[in-house]
This record gives C-alpha cells, sequence and structure tokens, in this order.
C-alpha cells in the first residue's frame, strides 16, 4: 500500500506567504532532527496500522478452528504440523523432477486437482458440470488432503487440545522422484529420515510416542516397504523404520496384513462443487443407454509371467459384440481420458482386474460412470476398504465376483453376466449410483458443507478421529 507524503504544515505555510518582516534563520540543532524523528513515527504509525488491519481482516476470514463446536466434531480435533518445506511446498516447486519420465507440474496445480477437463469432456458430461471435471493424477491424495485439512472443521490451532495430528509429508512425491533411476538405498531414505527426525523431536509426538500421529501415502504401500538395505532393491523403508510402527497410515492400498493401514479411494476426475452437482451426475448416469453388455480398460503385461490381463483382453477380442476395450498400450490411461468416461457410460458391467497392485483407479473411474465392477481378485476391492466406509459393506448387492482361476479354465465371462436378469442388473446399478458421492473429492465450498455433504476425505478423517478416540478409550495397541 503506497503511504501518502508527509510534509511539516509550518512548510507549508511559509511557501503560501512570505514573512512580514525578515528573520533570522532557525539554527537551532535539534530542531530539524526533531522534526525528522516526528515524520518517521508517523509513517511508522501508518505502516502499523496497514498491517495489523490487514492482518485482522485475514483472521476475520478464517474460521476459528480452535474453537470448533463440539457436536460437529465429536471425535476431536486435527492438528496439522508445520512442516519444514523440504517435505512438502519445496518438492510442490520442483515438480519437474518428480518424475523421471515426465514434469508433474500439471498433476500438482490446482491443490493437486490437476488441470480442468472441461474443454475435451464438455462433449461426454453435462455443459453445466463440466467445469466440475479436472485431469486428477491418481497418485495425489497427499496433497488433496493437505489441503482440505487446512479449512477443515474440526482443525485446532492449538495442539494441547489436538486429539490427532497430522503429517503433511507428500511421501508419494518424494518416492516418486527416485523410480526408473538408479539410486542407492540412502538416496530412498534420506528425506524420510530427515522428516521422523525432525516430528519425533516435537513434545507433541513425545507425548504419546506418535500413536495419535497419522500420516497420508499417494502410492500404494509397496513403494514404501523396502525389505531390505540393498541398493539393487527399489522402494523406501520408510514404514520399517523405527516411529513409523505407531503411525496410522491412510493409502491408495493398504497392505492386508497391516492394522495401521487404512486404504482411501483414489481420485477421479469428478470434483463436485455442490450437492446439485452430485445429484445431477447421479441422474445422468441412471438415464444412460447401455449398449455394451462390459468393457475392459487396460493392456496386457508382457513383462508378467501368465498375466491375467491378457487373458481378460483375449476374451474381451472375442466377444467384440458384447465386450468394449479401451487399450491403454495405444491410449494414455493414468490421468483419464474422454473415451474411458464415455466407455464405461456405454457399458453394463467393467472388468476390474489387479494393476500395478491389487487395487486400480479404474475401479472408481468405472462406479462413477454407473457400471457394475466385475472382480476377480477379492484383494482388489472386498479385503482393501473399510467395511461401509466408501464402498457398500454387501459385495453382491453391488459387484459381480469371478474367480480369475475358473476364468483361466476357459468360464466365459460374457456368459456369466448374461445370466444376470434385469431387475437384479437394475438393483445393481442403483446400488452403484447411490454410493458414488463416498468415493468423490469435493471441491470445498459453502455448497456441499452446508448441506451435511460427507464426500470420500469427510469419510476418511472422521473414521481416523474414531479410531484414536476408541484407541484412547480401549487402550488398545493397533487399529
Amino acid at each position: 500500500m503506497k503511504l501518502p507524503l508527509l510534509r511539516d504544515s509550518t512548510q507549508k505555510s511559509e511557501i503560501r506567504s512570505k514573512p512580514k518582516s525578515a528573520q533570522p534563520p532557525n539554527t537551532h540543532p535539534l530542531k530539524p532532527l526533531l522534526c525528522q524523528a516526528f515524520v518517521c513515527v508517523v509513517i511508522l504509525s501508518q505502516i502499523f496500522l496497514v498491517v495489523f488491519l490487514t492482518r485482522a481482516r485475514s483472521a476475520s476470514t478464517r474460521p476459528n478452528f480452535s474453537n470448533s463446536d463440539p457436536q460437529e466434531c465429536p471425535s476431536g480435533s486435527v492438528y496439522v504440523y508445520d512442516l519444514p518445506a523440504m517435505f512438502n511446498n519445496d518438492l510442490l516447486t520442483n515438480c519437474d523432477k518428480l518424475d523421471p519420465q515426465t514434469s508433474k507440474c500439471d498433476a500438482v496445480s490446482n491443490n493437486g486437482y490437476g488441470p480442468r477437463a472441461m474443454t475435451e469432456l464438455s462433449r461426454v458430461v453435462p455443459k453445466k458440470l463440466a467445469p466440475a471435471w479436472y485431469w486428477t493424477d491418481h497418485y495425489m491424495v497427499e496433497i488433496i488432503y493437505h489441503n482440505r485439512l487446512l479449512d477443515y472443521k474440526c482443525r485446532t490451532m492449538e495442539p494441547e487440545s489436538a486429539t490427532s495430528f497430522y503429517i503433511p509429508f507428500y511421501v508419494g512425491l518424494a518416492v516418486g522422484k527416485h523410480v526408473s533411476r538408479n539410486h542407492t538405498a540412502r538416496d530412498w531414505d534420506l528425506l524420510y529420515g530427515r522428516m521422523l527426525k525432525w516430528v519425533q523431536g516435537q513434545k507433541w509426538w513425545k507425548r504419546s510416542n506418535g500413536s495419535d500421529h497419522f500420516i497420508t501415502m499417494g502410492r500404494l504401500t509397496w513403494d514404501f516397504r523396502r525389505p531390505t538395505d540393498s541398493d539393487s532393491e527399489g522402494g523406501s523403508r520408510f514404514i520399517h523404520m523405527p516411529g513409523m510402527e505407531n503411525v496410522l497410515r491412510l493409502t491408495v492400498e493398504k497392505s492386508l496384513s497391516d492394522r495401521m493401514e487404512i486404504a482411501v479411494p483414489y481420485p477421479t476426475e469428478f470434483h463436485p462443487r455442490t450437492v446439485s452437482d452430485v445429484r445431477e451426475w447421479q441422474r445422468f448416469v441412471r438415464s444412460r443407454t447401455r449398449t455394451g453388455l462390459f468393457t475392459f480398460v487396460g493392456a496386457t503385461r508382457g513383462t508378467v509371467k501368465n498375466d491375467f490381463t491378457g487373458v481378460l483382453l483375449s476374451q474381451c477380442r472375442n466377444e467384440s459384440g458384447s465386450c468394449q476395450h479401451v487399450d491403454c498400450s495405444e491410449t494414455r490411461c493414468v490421468d483419464g481420458t474422454a473415451s474411458i468416461l464415455e466407455t464405461f457410460l456405454g457399458s453394463v458391467f467393467c472388468l476390474q482386474t489387479k494393476g500395478d497392485g491389487f487395487t486400480r483407479r479404474s475401479l472408481f473411474d468405472c462406479m462413477l460412470a454407473g457400471s457394475i465392477p466385475v472382480f476377480f481378485r477379492k484383494e482388489t476391492a472386498y479385503k482393501q476398504n473399510e467395511k461401509g466406509w466408501f464402498l457398500p459393506a454387501d459385495p453382491e448387492r453391488y459387484s459381480v465376483f469371478i474367480d480369475q482361476n475358473e476364468v483361466r479354465n476357459g468360464i466365459s465371462v460374457r456368459k456369466i453376466l448374461e445370466g444376470y436378469h434385469i431387475e437384479e442388473v437394475w438393483r445393481m446399478r442403483e446400488r452403484v449410483v447411490e454410493n458414488i458421492p463416498k468415493f468423490l473429492y469435493g471441491i470445498p465450498s459453502d455448497g456441499l458443507s452446508s448441506m451435511g455433504f460427507r464426500d470420500a476425505f469427510d469419510i476418511a478423517i472422521d473414521g481416523v478421529l474414531r479410531k484414536f478416540k476408541d484407541h484412547k478409550y480401549t487402550g488398545r495397541k493397533d487399529y
């Protein structure tokens, strides 16, 4: 803000009129210094006033997290650590170095939602919903959760009153820097060791030894479970490092044997701004005419022996009248494309096999389009998600399960799916469509919160707080 030029009032009167009689100049040595000092004090006072008012105005528009309504936060509040920039913001600043093969600057934009997709998707989705679509990278939950927690209704600015502590370390972005490169075990683990050293030095960590702390991991849990210190093995040993045994972890794919991990949905491309966005999308997918019986999005994995994806792809090609296929070896499928959404919207069922891990983002893209998922391994969904959190607790009411060994032995996927009566198909699809809000990540706004809308973020954090509350009262050592 530009401050007005201050001038001494006595100088103004001297400029406007000449003195009536000649007077000797005032030669007192302190008077000029006193005048200058007075001017400085006035200027500094104005600067202080501007800064104070600016901060006061900013504080008045920020939610008073420290005095959250106990009725809205029955399980307690979250304190978000202000980590050194090397653990989050610096990774975003150097986004062109996060992946050895491509820049991630687009992916980390818009608080992790990525570039807007309305230009490409305007011909596929309802026009008024197009601004709610983004090309969201499937590994961006760390950024999304961090930004959402900064404005979370149950966030507290007073750590002494917090019942849980969030560590906003972008572990997935950090490990991604080393993928496909020759790095030593020390390179993989350096930043993780530094973060643990920092957080273990905090008063609140020492109070509980980290048992009321949690973190998000935007990549598969296997990227943080390097079994040894050998330089020949990839990934970080982050989860095996001293201190991590007590930290609750939200990850897009968990280890089924680790009770400290909770699987959360991969982000889709649709991020509603209001409840009406969600309702409009649900009406849209319900009304779709689906000309394909089933669809498969994926590509063969030539480096994998006896790859089941190849078996499904073969059946899909042989049943071209019933199966639609999007070949990810020819089309970039990582961040989604219009052709993938169109294919899911036009299919009754969608085949969901394993990806790099047991899970795939494709599951949530499929269900978002109102297509009924078909699973071949129970680890892909049934054993991954907390019962009833993001997906229905009754698998048979929203999905189909076919054992992959039966498919390998020649059973026809088409014949099994054709065996479902139209009324049963309708009920399963309705269950899928009803469940859509639970795995979305919305754009925070009054249009969502004022209507009591709970998306995947709300469900996950509410669940974490409940687990911490139960842990405190029961004294259990795990979750």
